[in-house]
């Protein structure tokens, strides 16, 4: 977003102004960085311009949550499955993924152009309860933002919000019905523990 900020003469915004709306996607960052929204003249080809940024720049600074790293070690350790659900378009997700080096860990990646449906409709969690064989109420989705939590009720899952994520301009995590909320990722494995 800066890079576009900067093509316009515009002085760059600080990552604390941006990562609010990351997961709100290009139209989020288009809204923050330009004030830009679906339908405007120019929408479609600064989301274009951004895109083509995103992509060129997927795996430069891109790191885990910390945490992430040990729970996902000791989900192995217990011999349990576990997958990425994301909206990001395939073309995205595949480069992030193995450049984070989980593509060799998990056993399934659903992008948001792996069904016709993205969250918060179900099909992507149904899609990944499918591919590894177990049914949605044996499965936990874990997410940080409310359509996460819509996808994973509409799916007949059990929903984990995670507050250390992205969660959006104004999150309150309490109304989004989640059955738990975890502060880091290693709280996950506490919930799990009775399984």
């Amino acid at each position: 977003m800066n890079r576009l900020r900067e093509r316009r003469g515009l002085p760059a915004l600080p990552i604390s102004q941006l990562r609010p709306v990351a997961s709100a996607g290009a139209r989020g960052m288009l809204g923050a960085g330009l004030g830009m929204h679906p339908g405007d003249d120019d929408y479609e080809t600064a989301r274009a311009e951004f895109l083509t940024e995103y992509e060129a720049a997927l795996d430069r600074d891109t790191r885990l949550f910390d945490g992430v790293a040990g729970c996902l070690a000791s989900l192995a350790q217990c011999g349990l499955s576990w997958g990425i659900v994301t909206n990001k378009a395939t073309r995205f997700t595949g480069p992030v993924v193995a450049g984070l080096g989980l593509d060799r860990l998990t056993s399934v990646v659903i992008s948001g152009d792996t069904t016709p449906h993205a969250k918060p409709h179900p099909a992507p969690l149904f899609e990944a309860c499918r591919r590894l064989g177990v049914a949605p109420r044996e499965a936990v989705y874990v997410g940080d933002d409310l359509r996460d939590i819509e996808a994973a009720r509409a799916a007949g899952m059990p929903a984990i919000a995670a507050a250390y994520g992205y969660l959006g301009a104004t999150p309150d995590l309490d109304a989004w019905g989640a059955d738990a909320v975890i502060a880091t990722p290693l709280d996950l494995l506490s919930l799990l523990a009775p399984l």
